[in-house]
């Protein structure tokens, strides 16, 4: 597999994925997109290069859409896909799919950090896991809006709680 094919994933729900209203719950599509992330970078062998140079991805910013319940005992796989990056971040978009439906979709912003310390860019890590055949996808009008729409300020920066306009005591 290359990083610019999409990943597919088998799963079945079992007794520990529900909550009390017996369909998957909402917290393991989240929990179960990491590990399809995961075997993604694992297959292609982004994995392995991505040790060697001492990055490793972090999840900055995610959005998931539910069509149809997950119940248990049922199968299904995760679509793992990149559609793009910019200057800063990787999109990544998985689907939660039964029989060739969709039952949830998600996107993923990801940054990767350097360890001990850094950043590297999009460009950085994909010189390091061996680039992308093609050309750059063009990301989404919708997924630029999003991404907008949800930004936080830096770490650094101050960042308070309020709700609308006012201060939570």
């Amino acid at each position: 597999m290359q990083i610019h094919e999409i990943g597919v994933r088998p799963f079945r729900i079992w007794p520990t994925d529900l909550d009390i209203f017996r369909h998957m719950n909402n917290g393991v599509y989240l929990t179960l997109m990491d590990l399809g992330r995961f075997d993604m970078l694992k297959r292609t062998g982004a994995w392995a290069l991505c040790k060697k140079a001492n990055i490793y991805p972090i999840v900055v910013g995610e959005t998931i859409s539910f069509r149809k319940s997950l119940t248990l005992g049922q199968k299904f796989t995760i679509e793992t896909g990149v559609i793009g990056w910019d200057d800063v971040a990787f999109f990544v978009r998985q689907r939660f799919v039964v029989n060739g439906e969709i039952y949830a979709d998600a996107v993923v912003r990801l940054r990767f950090l350097k360890n001990p310390k850094g950043t590297p860019t999009p460009a950085e890590v994909l010189d390091i896991i061996g680039g992308w055949q093609g050309a750059q996808p063009q990301l989404p009008d919708w997924v630029l809006a999003w991404d907008k729409s949800i930004a936080l300020p830096k770490g650094r920066d101050a960042a308070p709680s309020t709700w609308g306009g006012r201060p939570v005591r």
